[in-house]
């Protein structure tokens, strides 16, 4: 017998089987996301769990996702360096958005979360608000998040963080380096 969060799904008209076969069937499901999310709280299975967390990483749970996102990310509780909350974080990257600043910078800037945090920083990259360069520029200064940081520094073209991302292109991790001098490329291709 299936779950009754596929049963729900179904009676919307969805094929589906789990959760991820939204996902793994490549559906556009925007009418689902008012189930996913009333679900969401509901569900204590880690591995369901994570599959509708999946499932709300889509451009078009923006941002109604968000802030459930954000108490399920507060709510974890997974000791894996890339477990619930990790994804949870890799969610808020993609339907995060100036609504909620706030909460995902007080997030990122609490180190008890560890290396989840890493994709709230992407999540800050998408901001619009001049404050998500600022708090990206003090997480510079993160060994857990810098790279992240210059990442997302460099997507969001931030003149202001060019000096701060400069000595990253000698970093001791080659992915890092990389993400700084495309940062710098993309600053000074923007500045021009």
């Amino acid at each position: 017998m299936p779950q009754p969060i596929v049963e729900d799904l179904r009676a919307q008209g969805y094929p589906v089987d789990t959760v991820a076969d939204l996902l793994n069937k490549r559906m556009r499901y925007p009418d689902a996301i008012p189930t996913l999310l009333r679900w969401l709280p509901r569900i204590k299975d880690p591995a369901v769990k994570e599959d509708i967390v999946r499932a709300l990483s889509v451009p078009w749970a923006r941002p109604a996702a968000a802030l459930p996102l954000i108490h399920e990310f507060r709510e974890a509780s997974d000791d894996s360096e890339f477990g619930l909350r990790w994804t949870i974080a890799n969610a808020l990257a993609v339907v995060a958005d100036d609504s909620v600043f706030e909460e995902v910078a007080s997030l990122l800037r609490n180190k008890e979360y560890g290396r989840a945090r890493e994709m709230l920083a992407l999540a800050l990259g998408n901001m619009k608000t001049p404050r998500a360069v600022d708090v990206l520029i003090e997480s510079l200064q993160d060994p857990e998040l810098a790279g992240h940081a210059v990442k997302a520094l460099g997507k969001l073209k931030a003149k202001k963080a060019e000096s701060a991302i400069r000595p990253f292109t000698s970093h001791e991790k080659a992915w890092v380096r990389a993400e700084a001098k495309k940062a710098l490329a993309s600053i000074s291709k923007s500045s021009r």
